[in-house]
């Protein structure tokens, strides 16, 4: 989804549902030939990265309330679990404008409490099945305390610190990677693909792995 087409009503959403962006069939057994500027970019200047050594930065964009990222989720997460051991994965939530910033509050939060395994796909069940927005502080207070979390505790770390830079992290490296939509992937720092990019959102993934093998050899 483009970042011009977001919007929070239940009409906008089934409406961007119907785009291009989704799951495409298996890729086909030949091996595709990826190009710059046509299945993904290059970064004039290069994101931060927050890999250990010897790892691959690899990040996926992500917003709770696209439908395409809540199609393309269960793909990502059985890819994650099965890929190289050298890649750093991890979620980064974007924010187009202010709207946005609970949702990344929210991520954020589930994350540091160690909540985030139990509860990231229940977030998108939330939203897009049981069609609860969750794009304000209640909302998602309320959600919270009917997943059993403890809600003081929830509430201290939504409003801390901590969370306020994960978020503000969050943009830059959103501006760095220049993404203009949802879901997208970053790898090592240097390269950007989207499904518009790659033409589906499986050779998304196809692409990531051929830049981790660019990121491999320096």
């Amino acid at each position: 989804m483009k970042r011009r087409e977001f919007s929070l009503s239940a009409a906008s959403a089934a409406t961007a549902a119907t785009l291009s962006l989704h799951l495409a069939t298996p890729a086909l057994a030949q091996p595709r030939q990826f190009k710059e500027g046509k299945d993904y970019a290059k970064l004039s200047k290069p994101a931060a990265s927050e890999a250990p050594a010897g790892k691959i930065d690899v990040i996926e964009f992500f917003w709770y309330s696209c439908p395409h990222c809540n199609t393309f989720e269960p793909a990502f997460e059985a890819w994650s679990k099965a890929a190289p051991k050298d890649l750093h994965i991890r979620r980064v939530p974007v924010a187009f404008n202010s709207s946005f910033v609970p949702q990344q509050k929210l991520y954020y939060t589930l994350e540091g409490m160690d909540k985030l395994t139990e509860l990231h796909a229940r977030v998108f069940r939330a939203v897009h099945v049981e069609r609860q927005p969750l794009n304000k502080d209640e909302l998602i207070f309320d959600w919270v305390a009917k997943q059993g979390v403890d809600v003081a505790k929830f509430k201290e770390v939504y409003a801390s610190f901590t969370v306020a830079n994960q978020v503000r992290k969050a943009s830059q490296l959103q501006e760095a990677y220049q993404v203009e939509g949802v879901p997208s992937m970053g790898v090592a720092g240097r390269y950007y693909t989207d499904g518009t990019m790659a033409g589906s959102m499986q050779s998304v993934l196809q692409v990531v792995e051929y830049l981790a093998g660019l990121a491999r050899k320096g």
